[in-house]
């Protein structure tokens, strides 16, 4: 892949045990692997952050912590998102909540796509709760979105099994991604992770 390829994190928006997010974002990154971009897992299981500790808000940039710091720049390095979300009580996971909180210049002016699942809505509450918190990060969620069923679209050891009309919304929505993403490049500019680097 190109160096000034885009940058795509496939976000699995849950940490409890038995989550499907983690086979739903690998499905994700084997329909975009023939895509111009380069797409990459980032997995909340592996950034543990604790409930936002950070004296100042985000907005302020000035992060006295380590794990602050870290997100920050794997976070400010994509510019784009794709975020795989359970609904959770009509809303999305506190997890996934707090990652997002953490920071906010390193989100801003890129483009996010949404893959939902749950039982009777199919994860769509969870997007819409998601969209307005990217529109005060200044985030722009493409129109496209992927709706799975808990009850349906998986196997019964928990891999998605994606119905045809997913697939191809999935193949829409990763169009949008890549395009909003292209065209919101230009309108960047540098983070203070950025500048620290």
């Amino acid at each position: 892949m190109e160096s000034d390829a885009l940058r795509v994190a496939v976000i699995a928006g849950s940490t409890r045990p038995d989550r499907k997010s983690g086979g739903i974002a690998r499905w994700v990154l084997e329909r975009a692997a023939p895509l111009p971009a380069e797409f990459t897992l980032v997995d909340l299981v592996d950034h543990p952050l604790p409930f936002l500790d950070e004296p100042l808000p985000a907005i302020f940039e000035s992060y006295s912590r380590p794990h602050t710091r870290s997100w920050s720049a794997l976070i400010d390095s994509f510019d784009a998102y794709v975020f795989v979300v359970p609904e959770y009580n009509r809303s999305i996971p506190a997890v996934l909540k707090n990652a997002l909180d953490y920071l906010h210049a390193e989100w801003r002016d890129k483009a996010a796509g949404f893959v939902g699942y749950g039982a009777d809505a199919f994860g769509a509450r969870a997007v819409e709760h998601l969209r307005l918190v990217m529109g005060e990060l200044q985030v722009a969620d493409v129109r496209a979105h992927v709706l799975l069923s808990a009850s349906t679209d998986f196997t019964p050891d928990g891999r998605p099994r994606p119905p045809e009309h997913a697939e191809a919304q999935l193949e829409t929505m990763l169009g949008q991604v890549l395009a909003w993403g292209t065209a919101l490049r230009g309108l960047r500019v540098p983070t203070v992770a950025q500048v620290a680097r």
